[in-house]
């Protein structure tokens, strides 16, 4: 990425800012690279042109501008009006106010970044960066949580000082924040006080230690109040799924087939957040044995159209699963025994 950066910025000033300064520092693979140029627009449409990316503004207010790449990585064009001390003046951290020449040379590093990223400490620029962008409060913890540092004393005061803002940024960015934090990170948010105001808590992240996925930690820590934020169908599906999960009262073939049925595909992950982990083999052995056929069909059971059908397919599902019965005969027979009587006369 940034070869074809220098490439398409050759003789123009032009600086590598932000994260990826950091992360190339601490030698961690650079993921989005984010460049201040001249002209961001220009520099955007060269690029992809050269790339096959998909240039669109990032930000009117600012003139800002991304390329977005095939294999989802990004390459921001921001704007460079005046001396890169002073857009570094308006970065959140000092490990985020560092900046590398794109031709190559000495970073500028007015806020000592290096020292603070050699020290590992996470320190405000000044104390209205929270003020300035709220959203700053939750991206100090995941810095933290991502990087193994530590928030310097008082920006971790400033947080705590600041912490009930941390409902104002959109809900977009919100989550973008929350869905990278670690269990451990959830924890330390809870503990500088940015998680109540979001309606979530810590109380419940023990579970979570067994289900190493984000979406299991957002239900685990917001429960029904994450539908606050803009959430996908899918994760209010799996919300919803395990929200509503009750624990197995036994591992016989048909309590695990009912749980199945009310949390499917998730059903492991919802063993996890009822506290019944230890059911999850008896859930795989029984997916195992799933029939790729059913013993009936609706058209088969010789029953007028209506609910009474689905309530017939599902007892034959049921029963099968249970192993009382196992061929179709079996469930013809029982089709019989379920069959309405004829209303009398």
């Amino acid at each position: 990425m940034r070869e074809l950066a220098q490439e398409v910025l050759a003789g123009q000033e032009a600086w590598v800012v932000g994260g990826a300064v950091r992360d190339e520092l601490l030698g961690r693979e650079v993921v989005d690279l984010d460049v201040a140029c001249r002209e961001p627009q220009a520099a955007a449409r060269a690029y992809a042109k050269r790339s096959g990316g998909a240039p669109f503004p990032l930000s009117e207010r600012h003139g800002a501008w991304r390329v977005a790449l095939e294999n989802g990585r990004t390459v921001d064009f921001t704007p460079l009006p005046g001396v890169i001390e002073d857009d570094l003046a308006t970065r959140d951290f000092t490990i985020n106010a560092i900046a590398a020449p794109l031709a190559g040379g000495e970073p500028a590093d007015p806020y000592d970044g290096r020292a603070d990223l050699e020290a590992k400490v996470v320190r405000a620029l000044s104390p209205r960066v929270f003020e300035d962008d709220p959203l700053r409060l939750l991206r100090a913890v995941r810095i933290e949580d991502e990087l193994g540092f530590r928030l310097e004393p008082e920006t971790e005061r400033l947080v705590r000082q600041y912490a009930g803002l941390v409902t104002q940024p959109a809900g977009e960015r919100t989550l973008a924040e929350l869905v990278r934090l670690s269990v451990e990170g959830y924890r330390r948010a809870d503990d500088l006080g940015l998680l109540a105001p979001l309606g979530g808590s810590s109380d419940g992240l023990g579970r979570a230690e067994l289900v190493d996925r984000p979406a299991f930690r957002l239900v685990a820590v917001f429960g029904d109040s994450l539908r606050r934020f803009p959430i996908s169908n899918e994760l209010k599906r799996y919300t919803r799924a395990l929200l509503r999960a009750e624990r197995p009262p036994d591992p016989s073939p048909r309590a695990i087939y009912r749980f199945r049925r009310a949390t499917e595909p998730w059903a492991p992950d919802a063993l996890a957040f009822v506290g019944a982990s230890e059911l999850t083999d008896a859930v795989l052995e029984a997916r195992d044995r799933d029939p790729s056929e059913p013993l009936l069909r609706g058209d088969e059971l010789g029953l007028a159209p209506g609910p009474e059908i689905g309530r017939i397919l599902e007892l034959i599902a049921e029963e099968r699963a249970a192993g009382t019965i196992s061929t179709r005969e079996e469930a013809l027979e029982l089709v019989e025994r379920e069959r309405p009587s004829p209303p009398s006369t």
